[in-house]
């Protein structure tokens, strides 16, 4: 069960009112930001959604990584681990581990099929413009979960370098990242995010490294040197090392396979892909996204254990902190630490920027799910680039303005509702994509009946848990504890994914096969044969084709 977030902090972190350095750094960096979009702003919508398919490698690799090191990594994975010892580094597995998912089996088949977005390739590779409006429906409910998180990090570093209160922290800062993915697309926001990365990992890096030299806990390798810390922590709380002290095996299982799963079902990450120019600059832009990424989680042990013995020596006892201290951890270590206002207000604009780029790929892939893949697939095929550019940047509008009112109360701590997404994502898509490439067989009945099950699982098991927190009539428990014992709303997949393989192969298996135009593309996914620049299975494979249900 989720705990409800909490706004109040016993530490002096948010009491320093505003803080100048801080704030012309994070200005400078807004500025920045902002004249990159501008300058790479979008004129045609494959610029718009995919970025005209012209990234290279390693930056594609910076801004996948830019997209996973959401808030939720930089800030809430260095939080878990904190509070919730070895279960929390489930965190860590499962983000990691499926990258080597998407290495093997999906990135150079996602580029190889050759479309604009995640329900794109549902709706034709299923031949179903219902698949597709099912896929862009879900698309727009992770990005609606996903971006709560990100609000609710950047309110607090807000919170923190402008003296102002949460709530005028999210406006704030929600409102500039709005307005720069709304001008630029994925082409700005691409380039943005290569930016992004090298700020949030440079930030974050230097915050550590000064915390473990100033504390003398560590010198070169702080990755590795705190092992004295971490021995500490559990002298004070046992399951900081001890595997399920305060946590069952199953929910740690169902967590790191929700996240796995998640990893490969993620819309605005899965996008990434279709910006490379071929398949084999999307497997390198994977390989090079893992070890990005890497460089961040290795750290966030060691700011857990840091972070946690200086709370406990300055404020109180480390498991007594509140949900904002906790969600802060990182900036709060550097705080604790003594080191100088503008080390940590550079720490606290590394969270911005962390935040700042994943809120740009959930933007973009929601503003495509309803202007490419609803407004133009299935209401107007005719559309113009005007209208669908109108369409997409309307969704950003409308969509920022919901999550950021939400974010104002959120539902729980930031890395719970990262979690939440991720297992929706891997539950309800993750199963349509992976068969979708991998059997040809797979029917469009079967995707459709799929993803319903998932829904029912994913989403069910949300609603499930956070509707009693805004509902008073209901008691703040699950609405059905037994369910949320089994499929929490974080963890949802480890039943989901079986339950939704399962109904699409008994399902296809008892429906008519698939056109043969569409086996054909599939196994173009897997030809040996290397494709030209900008070519895709369609261009190689097709062969007329069968039109998509009503």
């Amino acid at each position: 069960m989720i705990e409800p977030f909490a706004l109040e902090v016993a530490s002096d972190l948010f009491d320093g009112g505003f803080k100048l350095f801080p704030a012309v750094t994070l200005v400078a960096m807004l500025a920045v930001f902002l004249g990159v979009g501008w300058f790479f702003r979008v004129a045609a919508v494959d610029e718009m959604w995919v970025a005209g398919r012209s990234i290279g490698a390693v930056e594609n690799g910076m801004a996948i990584a830019a997209n996973w090191m959401s808030v939720a990594a930089y800030l809430g994975v260095a939080s878990t681990v904190a509070l919730l010892g070895y279960f929390g580094l489930a965190y860590v597995v499962g983000w990691t581990t499926g990258y080597f998912i998407l290495l093997i089996f999906l990135a150079a088949q996602f580029r190889r099929f050759g479309k604009y977005t995640a329900p794109d390739f549902v709706g034709d590779r299923y031949y179903s413009d219902l698949g597709r409006a099912l896929a862009a429906s879900t698309t727009l409910l992770i990005a609606f979960v996903y971006i709560i998180a990100q609000g609710n990090g950047l309110g607090l570093m807000a919170q923190y370098i402008f003296g102002v209160s949460y709530e005028v922290g999210v406006i704030l800062l929600m409102a500039i990242t709005i307005g720069y993915v709304a001008l630029s697309g994925m082409l700005g926001a691409t380039k943005n995010m290569a930016l992004q990365y090298v700020i949030l990992i440079s930030a974050f890096l230097l915050g550590l490294y000064a915390t473990g030299w100033t504390q003398g806990w560590s010198t070169v390798l702080p990755f590795v040197e705190y092992g004295n810390q971490a021995t500490a922590m559990a002298e004070i709380e046992r399951q900081y090392t001890e595997p399920f002290a305060n946590a069952t095996y199953y929910h740690w299982i169902a967590l790191c396979v929700s996240l796995i799963a998640g990893t490969c079902g993620l819309p605005h990450v899965l996008v990434r892909f279709y910006t490379a120019d071929n398949e084999r600059n999307a497997r390198w832009a994977t390989v090079w996204g893992l070890f990005f990424t890497l460089l961040l989680f290795l750290g966030t042990a060691a700011y857990a254990a840091f972070g946690s013995l200086l709370y406990q020596d300055n404020v109180g006892e480390y498991t007594e902190m509140t949900g904002t201290e906790s969600d802060t951890l990182v900036v709060l270590t550097a705080y604790l630490a003594n080191l100088p206002e503008w080390l940590v207000g550079i720490v606290a604009a590394g969270a911005i920027a962390a935040g700042l780029a994943t809120t740009a790929g959930l933007f973009i892939s929601a503003s495509s799910a309803a202007a490419h893949d609803i407004y133009t697939n299935l209401y107007k095929e005719d559309a113009t680039q005007r209208e669908q550019l109108i369409v997409g940047r309307s969704t950003i509008l409308v969509l920022g303005a919901i999550v950021t009112y939400l974010a104002l109360n959120p539902p729980a701590l930031i890395a719970e509702v990262v979690g939440m997404s991720f297992a929706l994502a891997g539950t309800v898509l993750f199963p349509v994509f992976f068969l979708g490439l991998w059997w040809e067989d797979a029917t469009r009945e079967g995707a459709i009946a799929g993803m319903v099950v998932g829904l029912f699982f994913g989403f069910g098991s949300i609603v499930n848990e956070v509707l009693p927190q805004y509902v008073g009539a209901l008691s703040g428990e699950a609405i059905f504890p037994t369910f949320a014992t089994i499929v929490p709303a974080t963890s949802s997949s480890l039943v989901g994914v079986p339950a939704v393989m399962v109904t699409i192969i008994v399902v296809s298996q008892f429906t008519d096969d698939p056109p043969e135009d569409v086996k054909r593309l599939v196994r173009q996914c897997h030809s040996p044969e290397p494709m030209e620049k900008l070519q895709s299975a369609e261009d190689v494979a097709t062969d007329g084709g069968t039109p998509a249900d009503d």
